[in-house]
């Protein structure tokens, strides 16, 4: 009797190596894929076998409940990372396990460009392919409140950046981390400003940051534009800046900005309307913020477009009209 318990236990132990180095083997085999690269999303809260079941009907011809089995194996079967995955032949179930417990995702990216209006960023954002679109047909005023950011406007409290993803994600957690970007760069930019801006607070400088970031796109000015505009607000005088009036006027803009257009009154109109406009016009960068919040040790009141992409600065409106005409009217020539 004992013999024959001995000998079944060894058929068992057998069987049961037998068994494991079938696995192993099956798990290390490259598996079929209806196309390579493929790429598959795994759904949140899925579980390994659900995950499985994705794969499957994604186009990985798996073996039967052997992902499930490794998993169990391995103790990682509660391991399963939601995101969007590729694989590419070649690829064993093995390493398909470890992608997907590693949450080893692929990535995306969107680029905000500094300048951009918000209207802008809502265009790229339904534009991308691999986002999910979760703010299109939601108003202004409700991405605000999904996002939890306490502003009349969303215009200018995004940071202009190349944001990373995985596929598949919504749209609103990448504007969540646009808005957390500003936020954090504005907070440190505000907490080092110089002494004696004429801002009541930071949402003000996030406004001027905005007309620096429209008015030049050299970054060494940017101190010197936003201390003429400095020194004007101290000094009570128009902003008169065409960028302001632009967005005013909307979608009504045809890119040709006329006289009537400067004296048409809106609450962006910098030439009807003394102080900063209502809200930021753009998305400024950090060395707008940076330069809005640190001007340049200047007293210019003025500047013109030299058409090289440079400014001519001026204290006086005198020295000033001089330079439109050597610059504007005589088109660069002394």
């Amino acid at each position: 009797m004992f013999k024959i318990l001995r000998n079944l236990l060894l058929l068992a132990f057998l069987v049961a190596i037998a068994a494991a180095g079938a696995t192993y083997w099956l798990a290390i085999q490259p598996l079929r894929l209806a196309s390579s690269p493929l790429d598959f999303t795994v759904t949140a809260g899925s579980s390994l076998r659900s995950a499985e079941r994705q794969v499957v009907a994604a186009g990985v011809e798996l073996p039967p409940r052997l992902l499930e089995l490794l998993g169990r194996l391995h103790g990682v079967d509660a391991r399963i990372k939601a995101g969007s995955y590729e694989v590419t032949t070649g690829v064993t179930t093995l390493e398909l396990l470890r992608k997907l417990t590693r949450g080893d995702v692929t990535q995306a990216e969107i680029a905000f460009i500094e300048g951009w209006t918000f209207r802008q960023m809502r265009e790229r954002l339904d534009a991308h392919p691999d986002l999910r679109h979760d703010s299109r047909d939601l108003p202004e005023a409700e991405i605000l409140r999904r996002l939890g950011v306490d502003a009349a406007s969303a215009e200018g409290w995004f940071f202009p950046d190349t944001y990373l993803f995985a596929k598949q994600s919504s749209d609103l957690a990448v504007l969540a981390r646009a808005h957390r970007a500003m936020r954090g760069h504005l907070e440190r930019e505000w907490a080092e400003r110089s002494p004696g801006l004429p801002y009541k607070d930071a949402h003000q400088a996030l406004t001027m940051a905005s007309i620096v970031e429209k008015e030049t796109g050299r970054e060494a000015e940017r101190p010197l534009i936003a201390a003429v505009f400095v020194n004007r607000l101290r000094r009570g005088m128009l902003l008169q800046t065409d960028p302001t009036v632009i967005y005013g006027l909307g979608e009504r803009f045809d890119g040709d900005l006329r006289k009537r257009d400067l004296l048409a009154d809106t609450p962006y109109n910098t030439y009807t309307r003394a102080g900063l406009p209502p809200t930021p016009i753009a998305m400024p960068g950090l060395a707008s913020l940076r330069a809005a919040l640190n001007p340049a040790a200047s007293d210019a009141l003025y500047f013109v477009a030299r058409g090289d992409g440079s400014s001519q600065f001026s204290r006086t409106l005198d020295e000033h009209n001089r330079a439109v005409v050597r610059y504007q009217l005589k088109g660069g020539k002394p």
